[in-house]
């Protein structure tokens, strides 16, 4: 049987409260009767401190320079969480994740500055007129075409231009039945 959280930080010299977070972050894993094990949690405490100044160490040197390309928002790997024995996420791992978000953020804003970025608003805007342009080319269409085609084909002008207004409202139903995706 172990120490209760307010003995281990009388122990530790910190406050119960510090206990409570090292035991949420997974720094420190208590017994399965909620208590600490002094020497076990001594340990892992020490170990998991260390792991977290050295990633924090190997993420200011693994800054991006100029000589070393910069790799995409694509190229960067998604934050997973592997699960900890104690069921939490550990203070190395939360640390790491954070710094993936960051450098994926960064990486956004970098291509917005750029102007490698569309606004997604805008754009969804801008099909919208072209497709609307469109629809009303293809609906003005027959009355242009018919008198010629009509002269041509030596038939009924008014027949051909009730046939093809029928036939392009038709095609332009079909077409507007179709139902793009916008991820």
């Amino acid at each position: 049987m172990g120490l209760s959280l307010r003995a281990y930080a009388r122990h530790r010299g910190v406050s119960h409260v510090a206990v409570k977070k090292a035991i949420d972050t997974g720094r420190i894993t208590p017994e399965a009767d909620g208590t600490i094990e002094p020497n076990r949690a001594d340990l892992e405490w020490a170990q998991n401190t260390l792991s977290v100044r050295k990633a924090a160490t190997a993420a200011k040197a693994a800054a991006p320079s100029a000589e070393r390309p910069k790799p995409t928002p694509r190229e960067l790997p998604d934050p997973v969480v592997p699960a900890t024995p104690g069921g939490g996420t550990s203070l190395l791992q939360a640390r790491t994740i954070n710094e993936v978000v960051k450098a994926q953020t960064n990486k956004v804003r970098l291509a917005q500055l750029k102007g490698d970025l569309v606004d997604r608003s805008q754009a969804i805007a801008h099909v919208f007129r072209l497709a609307r342009t469109e629809r009303d080319a293809w609906l003005n269409w027959p009355a242009r075409i018919t008198a010629q085609m009509a002269a041509k084909l030596e038939i009924d002008a008014h027949e051909l231009h009730v046939a093809l207004e029928s036939a392009v409202r038709d095609h332009l139903i079909e077409l507007g039945e179709l139902r793009p995706r916008v991820d």
